[in-house]
């Protein structure tokens, strides 16, 4: 388990008394069906944040990624978006080369990329998208990059990639500032 997701658990506990164990009995008894159901459940009866919820719904529905394999999440990920395989595996190995404190976490619809905190995310979103999450500060978009508006978003700004294009020299640009800002 990693840092980040250590002082979470930790943090849950302090914040709430319990352990994750004694909210994932909690909610398993409940017997909901949806991970909204869980989410709302923990917000509304039990004042939880939307991280602590959603740690706890996806722990009691075992559909986070420490609950499977990160090879089974990517080819879960990829059924009937193979063509995007080689621009993920291309993207990986790019950003990997930026330094070796970076922790590559497969999640069942995208895979995040996170020094001390997350800095992209790479997403599969259809068969003819692929979308590149990016945290940025202080970044001005651009005809390659544009910023996210929606609120509670997990990226400041993206860039989509239909299945002919390439990674090019100015999306390295953009990963690598996204990188350094997150150190």
């Amino acid at each position: 388990m990693d840092q980040a997701a250590q002082t979470m658990l930790d943090n849950l506990q302090k914040n709430t008394g319990k352990s994750l164990e004694e909210w994932v009995k909690m909610v398993r008894v409940k017997k909901f069906t949806k991970h909204r159901e869980i989410m709302d459940f923990l917000k509304k009866e039990h004042g939880f944040t939307h991280g602590f919820a959603n740690l706890v719904a996806h722990k009691a529905r075992n559909s986070d990624a420490d609950s499977q394999a990160a090879d089974d999440l990517i080819a879960n990920q990829y059924k009937g978006k193979e063509h995007f395989l080689s621009l993920y595996r291309e993207l990986v190995q790019s950003i990997s080369a930026f330094g070796e404190d970076i922790t590559i976490a497969p999640k069942n619809s995208y895979v995040s990329l996170r020094r001390k905190k997350q800095f992209v995310m790479l997403i599969p979103a259809t068969k003819t998208r692929f979308e590149i999450g990016l945290n940025l500060k202080n970044v001005e978009s651009d005809e390659l990059l544009k910023e996210i508006t929606k609120k509670n978003a997990m990226c400041s700004h993206q860039i989509e990639l239909k299945p002919e294009d390439k990674l090019s020299g100015a999306m390295v640009n953009w990963l690598k500032k996204a990188y350094d800002q997150a150190g």
